[in-house]
């Protein structure tokens, strides 16, 4: 292995939760008056922080979402989780392979820390990660593209980022990552490799990814 540690995101790479939570925000949006597509919300929000979705609503409408909005959205999508989200297929065999050949890694996420316990709990993939492995965009001033987040992981997990390398798999992540000035593999299972410009690495199929780590 040639990285002395690995920082999955956890939409999308480890859980399959972008289905279920896009569905759900672009839903809702349209419900409150901002018609979005599926198409739509991938495109615009897949990878960031929550803060980005009233932003650009106050940008193209000149309208602030209502007070309940984030609570609203966590409550639907939560309840979402827990009925069908499922991990990412060939991640626990990745993550079991990490740990037998004693590689660090941990998860750094866009998401709220309820978020990623949620889905964790949700999928069983909490018997993977230690509480002091889990990195929130809560946990720092900026989320993605800025690199904060990616180089307080790295920092409070006493790696070096120039031996990191992130997996991800929206373009929001893949430019935090090469901010941070770590390498950066793409999983292209819903985002085609053309949107991930500049990775280090692309795969489709989790299962190739131990190989691409060396």
């Amino acid at each position: 292995m040639r990285y002395d540690l690995v920082i999955f995101d956890n939409d999308g790479v480890l859980v399959d939760s972008e289905p279920i939570s896009n569905t759900i925000l672009s839903g809702y949006l349209t419900e409150l008056g901002h018609p979005t597509t599926y198409e739509d919300s991938l495109r615009d929000y897949m990878g960031a922080a929550v803060h980005r979705v009233h932003d650009l609503v106050r940008e193209r409408t000149g309208r602030d979402l209502p007070a309940e909005f984030d609570a609203t959205l966590h409550e639907r999508v939560f309840a979402a989780f827990q009925r069908e989200l499922q991990p990412v297929a060939g991640v626990e065999e990745v993550l079991a392979k990490l740990t037998a050949e004693g590689v660090p890694y941990c998860v750094a996420s866009s998401g709220s820390h309820e978020r990623i316990r949620v889905g964790h709990l949700a999928t069983g993939l909490d018997e993977w990660f230690e509480e002091d492995w889990i990195f929130s965009s809560e946990d720092v001033g900026r989320g993605k593209p800025a690199p904060d987040l990616f180089l307080h992981a790295a920092r409070s997990m006493d790696a070096d980022p120039q031996r990191t390398v992130v997996i991800e798999d929206s373009p929001l992540g893949v430019q935090a990552a090469k901010l941070a000035g770590m390498d950066v593999l793409a999983f292209t299972a819903m985002t085609s490799s053309d949107r991930l410009e500049g990775a280090d690495g692309y795969f489709g199929d989790m299962g190739r990814l131990i190989e691409l780590l060396g």
